[in-house]
């Protein structure tokens, strides 16, 4: 029992540190050289990551529940948190001028900045930390929480408040405050995704057709899996080097034919019998290659020599390479 206790708990805090990496490091957002850092990002993307698994686990829920929470979490950290839906200035880059397209009503913000902040927080700051993590659980652990009460109220402290910290750093670093109709448009939204995410089937329950047959959709074998989730994920990356004069139509559109073409072949496959640990690991490592390849694309952004940014991306997509592969031969070892 001890021993499953601390495989438990190294679970919970390789996550908490897994995100942060993952979510600012290997997209290159910051350079090697800030790498202590991620103590201080870790309260709030790992503590995200974290919460998600953890509530979704408890309530026995599954994937579903997690991608919801994480969109929640993505409208927390760029809402309330640092407030980069709303500022046309942020971090000194014209994202008035970047985002100059549609806005959404109600929440007033860039309809593109919008998908963008959904994408990267949903996708890479919380499901493929998850799935990563619990590739290397034990079957058992795998659905299972990986704190008690006690470490859960801790982590709700540490995120609460890693999140009051930043968003006050956040405050005086740029000089800008949100509306509170803007504020209040956000919480809705985010109660709106919690309450979305509970009303997910329960983990185990199966579709079912009329007649009361389940239905079997065999999904293809892993390794397509994981190289369709890097192409397309590649491609939502693509829009960055639309040339300015495309509308911005086409890349809020181009945004939801990429969404669909992700979501219902998996909501089917996912269904299937067929459908294992070694296919949602698939999902996670196509999409951690494509921020190793997007990491060397940010350099020309960091604050610090383009040599010392090229070396980081090399060690951060390395780790990330060596990550999957321990991952992958993991799982193949746990099925054998």
């Amino acid at each position: 029992m001890a021993l499953a206790h601390h495989h438990r708990l190294r679970s919970a805090l390789g996550l908490f540190l897994l995100a942060p990496l993952i979510g600012e490091f290997l997209l290159g957002n910051q350079p090697i050289t800030a790498l202590p850092s991620v103590f201080l990002l870790a309260p709030l993307y790992g503590g995200g990551a974290l919460l998600v698994r953890e509530v979704a686990r408890r309530a026995g829920r599954g994937w579903p529940t997690m991608i919801l929470l994480g969109a929640a979490y993505a409208l927390i950290e760029e809402g309330p948190v640092d407030q980069m839906l709303w500022n046309p200035h942020y971090g000194g880059f014209d994202l008035g001028a970047a985002y100059a397209g549609a806005r959404v009503p109600l929440l007033d913000t860039s309809v593109q900045l919008l998908q963008d902040v959904l994408t990267l927080h949903t996708v890479w700051s919380v499901c493929v930390p998850i799935a990563l993590v619990e590739a290397f659980a034990r079957d058992g652990d795998r659905t299972r929480p990986w704190l008690g009460l006690p470490g859960l109220s801790a982590t709700v402290l540490v995120f609460t408040a890693g999140s009051g910290l930043l968003a006050l750093a956040q405050v005086e670093s740029e000089d800008f405050v949100a509306t509170p109709a803007q504020f209040a448009a956000a919480g809705v939204l985010i109660a709106v995704l919690i309450a979305a995410a509970f009303l997910c089937r329960p983990t185990g329950a199966r579709h079912t057709t009329g007649q009361g047959l389940e239905v079997r959709r065999t999904p293809p074998a892993p390794w397509v899996v994981g190289a369709l989730s890097f192409a397309v994920t590649s491609v939502y990356w693509g829009r960055e080097y639309l040339p300015d004069e495309v509308p911005a139509a086409v890349p809020v559109l181009g945004w939801a034919l990429l969404v669909a073409a992700v979501l219902v072949p998996c909501v089917r496959w996912a269904r299937s019998e067929g459908w294992t640990g070694a296919h949602r690991l698939g999902l996670a490592g196509g999409a951690l290659l494509t921020y190793a390849w997007v990491g060397f694309e940010q350099v020309r952004y960091l604050d610090v020599s383009r040599v010392t940014g090229l070396i980081g991306n090399a060690v951060f997509a390395t780790g990330a390479l060596v990550l999957l592969a321990v991952s992958a031969a993991r799982r193949a070892w746990s099925l054998a």
